[in-house]
């Protein structure tokens, strides 16, 4: 897997599976497996999305549901109406970044060949996630107008849409892929209260939801998002530490493998590392988006995707990262030793080198020289 997956017969899907921990590797295993772990996302479907939506469209028929004990203005923090305005808070920010996930393809805005039939059943009265953030944001024009405000996360490569009318909204009954990745995540941040949803997941289970809603294989293609969801929450369980601010500065934070990639540039070439150092350019300056969201905003997608195999297959998990890491400031040495500060943060801020073989090839070599 680490000289990278064919993506034929829907081979890559299955080692990503296997590599992150969703599937064992005994195989008369795997059939049982995904029925019980697909039939538990389906629960949560209706738990976390189904269920919160019923009961508030049910209130808003029936006036006398509305007890002094639970209504909107509530004050108590086990009111379910005041989960529910907390949660229309987490779900406003995962629909702004969802609906620019790689604005520069039209994957996401595209209507899935499988949508949620549990969601999008017609017999349903119930309040769908797109209806809540239809009327949260009907509520707070400010952001609708700045919806696509870009924050420091996203890569100059990636350019924005100006406004959500550049979105067809698809016609009842069909959902557009970014649609499911903002319910995979919108279920991990209530699953996941500790961290909820940070800004940059979003570019996490992008890569991962698109290499299983396009697997050859229709029988798996069909459960993309019970699956994606899964590997996805592995995958957090290995590298949630580095979106947790409070452990920024651990020996499991992410300033810490900041670090670490400056004292590995050092060994493999100090005139390099010296040089960064008297320009001041601290590795929080680049390496930090680098490291956190796994380089899914240096490359096109399918070089990130490519470079994912060889991560995924790092038994070492994410060493091979800080490698890579390494690699790409090594190949534009000549570069950055003749740069100012000013030149050199534009070429780590928006990296130069788009074959990512040549960058794999070059952090395999640094990876042997130990």
């Amino acid at each position: 897997c680490s000289t990278g997956i064919p993506f034929d017969g829907g081979l890559r899907c299955l080692c990503w599976k296997i590599l992150l921990n969703y599937l064992p590797v005994e195989k008369a295993l795997w059939s049982s497996l995904l029925k019980k772990q697909r039939d538990l996302y389906s629960q949560f479907l209706k738990e976390m999305i189904i269920q919160p939506g019923i009961a508030k469209a049910n209130l808003g028929v029936s006036r006398e549901d509305v007890t002094l004990e639970d209504h909107p203005l509530n004050p108590n923090p086990d009111s379910r109406w005041n989960t529910y305005f907390k949660d229309n808070e987490v779900l406003l920010q995962i629909d702004k970044d969802v609906r620019r996930l790689y604005p520069d393809m039209a994957f996401f805005q595209r209507p899935t060949d499988y949508p949620c039939l549990l969601i999008l059943d017609p017999q349903n009265e119930f309040e769908t996630l797109r209806k809540r953030v239809e009327q949260t944001t009907l509520k707070s024009q400010t952001v609708a107008r700045n919806r696509s405000g870009v924050t420091n996360v996203s890569s100059p490569l990636k350019s924005t849409p100006n406004s959500l009318s550049e979105y067809e909204v698809l016609p009842n009954g069909c959902e557009a892929h970014w649609e499911v990745v903002e319910r995979i995540l919108f279920i991990y941040a209530k699953l996941n209260p500790g961290i909820a949803y940070v800004q940059g997941m979003n570019e996490i289970v992008g890569p991962l939801y698109y290499t299983f809603a396009t697997d050859p294989n229709s029988e798996w293609k069909e459960h993309a998002e019970a699956d994606t969801f899964f590997c996805f929450t592995n995958l957090m369980a290995e590298i949630r530490d580095n979106f947790i601010k409070s452990l920024d500065d651990s020996q499991c934070g992410i300033t810490y493998k900041m670090e670490k990639v400056y004292s590995t540039l050092k060994e493999k070439d100090v005139e390099l590392y010296l040089k960064l150092q008297e320009q001041n350019i601290k590795p929080q300056f680049f390496a930090f988006r680098w490291l956190t969201l796994l380089l899914s905003q240096e490359f096109l997608l399918p070089d990130v995707i490519r470079i994912w195999d060889s991560l995924f297959a790092d038994d070492k998990r994410f060493d091979f990262l800080l490698l890579v890491c390494c690699a790409m400031l090594t190949l534009i040495r000549d570069q950055l030793l003749e740069g100012d500060f000013t030149l050199n943060m534009r070429l780590l801020q928006d990296y130069p080198i788009s074959d990512v073989h040549l960058i794999l090839k070059k952090a395999k070599e640094l990876q042997d020289s130990k």
